[in-house]
């Protein structure tokens, strides 16, 4: 297949709207939980976008040139995300250590394992007490997604090695459902939500399936009848599942006392909320004109989405909990974090992750050129 085919090539606009949305639902569920009871969802969608998004990005490196940079491809990966966290926990250290009573004191110890993506181990107790609740917290989910980031890649370009794109995707379903088996055997053992809601393993469904997803798109040409059969459900199943997100946002609780319902959720609720997800982002992808995607494609959407996402969610926490002894009103507390959020994520963005990105693409971007022979190249420029 081309490498450049409908389904794989260009910037998804839509799904950065989708984070955009994603964002303001764990914005609003740190916030005023009482109205958004299941706002953490948007960590469900942004797992499973993850998935999505990694995978198409390794898919398209190899598609065109039979191969995959694997230093470069972390480089650049760390490039673009460690950055920012690391001024986030400066930032929030600092102004901690200067003003101990503040919303920021004594995050000093917790800044170790945010920088070192082992904050979901350390919500947990692996290394000790359990860190749960800090102003560094959030961080836990991207933990969960560079774990995740250092194996699959590897992962993946051996089953490319062996099998064609279209069994690898099965083999990936396969492996997401090895996980939900496991993560019922977790519940059975009666191991702690802290466990549950922070491992790697207990993620990593939600994270393949959006690999799987990916996997599907690599192998299906644009106007063949899988693509028309897909386009075609998508314009039914995308909507209800959407909806079922968003009825979700406001009306599932989590639950954290161990009984029956607990077993069930823990068991079986990542993985039907990554489903869902899933066939939102597929949705979205399929059909780029239909009436959701042009909502979220909409700039006002979709540029936050893009440049503004990624630090509004390392920011807003630390921004609420620093306002929280300085503003008691709940309704002005949260609009003035809301701003101050979106202010701190755009400083991050203008003058952090966006030069340092710059600089990265520069110094790595020659090198997966050269690694392209020339008749691959032009290949690749024919089929564009």
């Amino acid at each position: 297949m081309a490498p450049g085919n409908g389904l794989m090539s260009g910037r998804k606009h839509a799904l950065d709207g989708l984070r955009t949305v994603a964002v303001a639902f764990v914005f609003l569920f740190h916030t005023v939980t009482e109205l958004v009871p299941g706002g953490s969802i948007g960590v469900d969608v942004f797992f499973t976008l993850s998935g999505f998004v990694i995978t198409l990005l390794i898919m398209k490196e190899y598609q065109a040139t039979g191969r995959l940079r694997l230093g470069v491809f972390y480089a650049k990966r760390l490039a673009r995300l460690w950055p920012a966290l690391l001024a986030v926990c400066a930032v929030v250290v600092t102004v901690g250590f200067v003003f101990p009573r503040s919303g920021w004191g004594g995050q000093e110890a917790n800044a170790i394992p945010a920088a070192s993506y082992v904050m979901n181990l350390a919500n947990f107790g692996v290394f000790g007490s359990s860190t749960g609740g800090n102003a560094l917290s959030p961080t836990w989910t991207l933990a969960v997604e560079e774990q995740f980031y250092l194996v699959w890649p590897v992962l993946l370009l051996v089953m490319l090695r062996f099998w064609k794109v279209r069994t690898v995707a099965w083999l990936t379903a396969a492996l997401a459902a090895g996980f939900l088996i496991s993560r019922f055997f977790l519940v059975s053992a009666g191991a702690p939500l802290a466990r549950l809601y922070n491992g790697p393993d207990t993620r990593a469904d939600q994270l393949l399936l959006g690999c799987t997803l990916a996997l599907v798109f690599a192998s299906v040409t644009p106007g063949s009848r899988v693509h028309a059969s897909l386009q075609a459900g998508a314009r039914w199943a995308g909507p209800l599942a959407g909806l079922a997100l968003v009825a979700a946002v406001f009306v599932l609780h989590e639950p954290a006392t161990p009984g029956t319902w607990f077993s069930v959720f823990w068991t079986f609720g990542p993985t039907v909320l990554a489903l869902l997800a899933g066939v939102v982002i597929g949705s979205l992808v399929l059909r780029p004109a239909g009436p959701a995607s042009r909502i979220l494609s909409h700039p006002w959407l979709a540029n936050p989405g893009r440049d503004l996402s990624y630090a509004a969610y390392l920011w807003h926490l630390p921004v609420y909990l620093l306002l929280m002894p300085l503003v008691p009103s709940l309704w002005v507390r949260v609009p003035l974090a809301a701003a101050l959020t979106v202010l701190m994520a755009y400083l991050s963005f203008r003058f952090v992750e966006r030069p340092l990105r710059r600089w990265a693409s520069a110094k790595l971007d020659p090198a997966v050129v050269r690694s392209v022979p020339e008749r691959e190249l032009a290949l690749a420029g024919r089929a564009s």
